[in-house]
């Protein structure tokens, strides 16, 4: 696992939009005395399908993409995890092997807190615990969402749909660029098709005035529209 020990130990609880939000004082402190901060690289792998955690993680800084593995090894990326979320926490609560693996998209800080930890909170702070279900009801609720999309939804509707979801979560920079960087494997991987279909599909959305590419920078042109094909305020 590519990590480095000397990483500043970050106060990710500190956070006014995070699910340790309802934990005292005392409760912070020891999170803070018991946690343990590591920069993972881009491309590094911070726990993979199948193997126990031992904990979760808090993301501090960079983005994590959570992703399950095809019978042909190919990547299924479920969602990104951002500054202020948390992940593997869900092993812990059901005492199962991790159900998806999680890597660096790009260099991250993140913080380990003990999966006994976790539990004596979730048993001693009833507002900590309700937050923590709320999370994993909100990602249950995003699996969902992707299952009906990819039984109704055509390619270009999905890619289409992902593309203004990108821009909801990451946003855009002053020349309206997506604010992530996503080789086209990725987005493939994310629409849940053929790379080579998003290659030709984006090519057609470029042709067709919605977006402008750049290598890897993806310009929104028209979000209207992209929000129309998408069906995903219908």
């Amino acid at each position: 696992m590519s990590e480095n020990n000397t990483a500043p130990n970050h106060d990710c609880i500190d956070r006014n939009d995070t699910v340790f939000k309802h934990l005292t004082p005392e409760q912070k402190e020891r999170i803070n005395a018991e946690k343990n901060c590591n920069t993972y690289k881009k491309g590094a792998e911070i726990y993979h399908e199948g193997s126990r955690t031992n904990g979760m993680y808090c993301i501090n800084a960079g983005v994590v993409k959570i992703y399950k593995t095809g019978i042909d090894g190919r990547e299924q990326i479920i969602y990104f995890a951002r500054p202020g979320d948390i992940i593997g926490y869900r092993s812990i609560l059901s005492g199962d092997l991790a159900c998806s693996s999680a890597k660096a998209l790009q260099e991250s800080v993140l913080c380990f807190v003990p999966g006994d930890l976790l539990i004596d909170l979730i048993r001693n702070n009833g507002d900590f615990a309700l937050d923590v279900l709320q999370q994993s009801c909100k990602e249950l609720g995003e699996a969902n969402s992707y299952i009906t999309d990819i039984a109704q939804k055509t390619v270009r509707e999905r890619l289409a749909e992902v593309l203004i979801k990108l821009r909801e979560n990451f946003g855009l920079n002053e020349n309206n660029e997506l604010q992530v960087s996503l080789t086209r494997e990725e987005l493939a991987n994310i629409v849940g098709t053929a790379t080579e279909s998003v290659i030709r599909l984006l090519s057609e959305f470029k042709q067709d005035h919605l977006i402008d590419l750049k290598g890897r920078k993806i310009r929104i042109l028209d979000s209207k529209k992209l929000e129309k094909i998408s069906n995903a305020f219908g």
